[in-house]
Parts: structure tokens; C-alpha cells; sequence
């Protein structure tokens, strides 16, 4: 069978895993965003407190996802729970990160002058530093959901939704018919989704960043 009669007969299944991939991606980098933000806002001005929620996420950044995956089934068990949280793991630290690059970005003046306005603390944060640092903050979801895109496939190890399952289907009967297909069929849906992904969060970038800022 070839690659083109293997993705005309499989495509229905195809397209599921691609939701399913999708579906696991956005999910967990809107719980890593939620996280992220909330943690960014608290500690971008506490230099030490700073200092080591970065150490800490960048840390757990490290650890191989495969591994991860693994550590979470005697805890979460099999299927999308163990996704979401692994996932869910390695989004923060890329949106922590710009969340905090972004609020310590703004300018002082612009403070100075926002506090003379009499704005509070709160005020100045979320009518000031946050719009100001929003294209950071959204750069920084969108390496997060690259980087999801990618390490979702492993999810396969754990019996994850999404495109890993023909990845791993294809790679458990090399030599095998259409093991091949399906492998590739998985690579190339992984490599679609980053894309499609992608140009979505540039349009976002474009739609929601004002002309000021953006230029």
C-alpha cells in the first residue's frame, strides 16, 4: 500500500488524532498560561522569589518526558490525565519566563507616569504592564504550544490521545506492512499541527497588538 492509499483509508482516524493532539495541546498550555501568569505576576518585582520559581521551572524542564510519562501512571494512571498534567509540566516555565521578561520590560517612566495618575499597584498592572508586555507574554504561550506539540506525540507511551499512537503503532511492527505509513502519517500530522498552531498565534499576535507596540 502506498503512503497515499495508507492516509485515503485512514483518514478518518487520522483526523481524530489530529483533534485529540490538538485538543491536549491547548488545554494544557491554557492551564501552564493560567499558572504562569499568576505566579509571573506575584514574583516579577521580588528579585529572589524571582530568582527561584525560574531555577525551579527551568529545572523541571529538564526532566526527559518519556520519563515523566512513565513517573505519572502509578499517580494519574493511563490515557489523557497523565497528558494533561505532563504537558500542562512543560508549558510553564516558557510562559513564566516572558511573563516575567515582559512586565520588567515596561519602561520606568511609564510607570512613574501612571502612578502620578494615581493609579494603585493592581491598576498600574493590569491597565499598564500587562498590555505593554502582552506580545512577550503571547510569544512565550507560543513556544510553550510548540514545545506541547512535540513532547504530545511521546503521550503514545501512556496510552495519550493524538497523533504518538500511529508514531508508535508504525514504530512497534518495523519491517512490518504499513508500519512506515502509519509512522510517517504521525511525524507529518505532528509537523502540521506546530504549523497551523503557529500561524494562529502570529495572527493573534497581530490581531490583539496595537499598531504602537507592534511596529
Amino acid at each position: 500500500m502506498t503512503f497515499r492509499e495508507y492516509i485515503d483509508y485512514q483518514w478518518q482516524d487520522l483526523l481524530l488524532y489530529t483533534f485529540q493532539h490538538i485538543q491536549v495541546v491547548l488545554i494544557a498550555v491554557g492551564l501552564g498560561a493560567l499558572i504562569a501568569i499568576v505566579v509571573g505576576t506575584l514574583v516579577y518585582d521580588r528579585p529572589v522569589a524571582r530568582q527561584v520559581i525560574l531555577t525551579v521551572t527551568a529545572t523541571m524542564l529538564t526532566i526527559p518526558s518519556f520519563a515523566m510519562f512513565g513517573l505519572l501512571i502509578p499517580w494519574l494512571g493511563l490515557g489523557a490525565a497523565p497528558t494533561i498534567f505532563a504537558l500542562t509540566f512543560y508549558a510553564i516555565f516558557p510562559i513564566l519566563r516572558n511573563v516575567i521578561t515582559g512586565l520588567q520590560s515596561v519602561p520606568a517612566e511609564v510607570e512613574e507616569a501612571a502612578r502620578g495618575m494615581g493609579l494603585s499597584a493592581r491598576r498600574r498592572l493590569i491597565l499598564v504592564r500587562v498590555p505593554l508586555a502582552w506580545p512577550v507574554l503571547l510569544n512565550g504561550v507560543r513556544v510553550a504550544t510548540i514545545l506541547c506539540v512535540a513532547i504530545a506525540a511521546i503521550a503514545a507511551a501512556v496510552n495519550g490521545p493524538g497523533l504518538g499512537k500511529p508514531i508508535f503503532e508504525g514504530l512497534a511492527r518495523v519491517g512490518g506492512a504499513n508500519a512506515l505509513n502509519a509512522t510517517l502519517s504521525g511525524v507529518i500530522g505532528v509537523m502540521a499541527v506546530a504549523l497551523i498552531l503557529d500561524l494562529l498565534f502570529i495572527l493573534i499576535a497581530r490581531l490583539t497588538t496595537s499598531r504602537g507596540i507592534r511596529d
